[in-house]
């Protein structure tokens, strides 16, 4: 737990203080977080269970810093997001939070390589250094052979892994995936879990996954749980 400083402390990534989230829809408020207080450890790979309405991607787009909270505060490495204005926030985004999505929205018309390039071309980087960047993204995902393929040639485990070589190329601290396995096989899926876990392991990323599948959340290194906006479980105890 938090010790009140400022900064992230006890070596928390993220650390979420009695957020609430409010959407308007017509006349009525409906409650998607009720509350909620969580610190996730840097290093962690945690899976957000619940049922579909349950406020799982709500969230964690509040974490990636893609909306905000109604009432509460969310800091990221000691910076409370919820107070940044929007330039800023695109800009923080850019260069701390990697994004994978259930949906892979790779350019058809690019290559593999292209595709993971696509981000540092935002940048300062000169092409020799983001030609290397996205290089080691690939081989990373294990895809360094496919790097001239466009994503019609490539299955879509291939693809999904494209998508994550892109949403790390950048070198940020924090991968957010929401449901990444949720357009693909069995088979796909081990190997996509696999290879977020690698990032955790291997590149020292905090991984945060929405998932409802059992199955993958058992790939993290915790779960909690999340039922009409509010946390079953205290989870703030980590298990190691």
């Amino acid at each position: 737990m938090s010790n009140g400083h400022d900064m992230a402390t006890d070596g928390n990534l993220v650390e979420i203080r009695n957020v609430t989230k409010i959407y308007q829809q017509g006349e009525i408020n409906v409650t998607a977080l009720n509350n909620i207080s969580l610190d996730i450890q840097s290093g962690e790979f945690l899976a957000l269970m619940g049922p579909s309405g349950s406020g799982k991607s709500t969230l964690l787009h509040l974490i990636a810093g893609i909306d905000r909270p109604t009432t509460g505060e969310c800091r990221v490495q000691g910076v409370d997001v919820t107070r940044l204005s929007e330039s800023a926030l695109a800009d923080w985004r850019n260069q701390n939070v990697g994004f994978v999505f259930q949906t892979f929205n790779l350019i058809p018309v690019l290559t593999a390589f292209e595709n993971v390039e696509l981000p540092l071309l935002l940048t300062h980087l000169d092409r020799r250094r983001r030609r290397r960047q996205a290089e080691t993204a690939l081989e990373l995902v294990g895809l360094a052979d496919r790097a001239k393929h466009l994503p019609r040639q490539l299955s879509g485990g291939q693809e999904q892994r494209v998508a994550i070589a892109r949403a790390i190329v950048a070198d940020p601290s924090l991968i957010v995936a929401d449901e990444p396995t949720g357009n693909l096989d069995a088979q796909s899926a081990q190997e996509i879990l696999g290879v977020l876990k690698g990032l955790r392991c291997d590149a020292g990323k905090t991984v945060i996954m929405v998932t409802h599948d059992p199955k993958a959340a058992a790939f993290g290194s915790r779960s909690v749980h999340l039922e009409k906006g509010e946390l079953l479980n205290d989870a703030n105890s980590a298990v190691t």
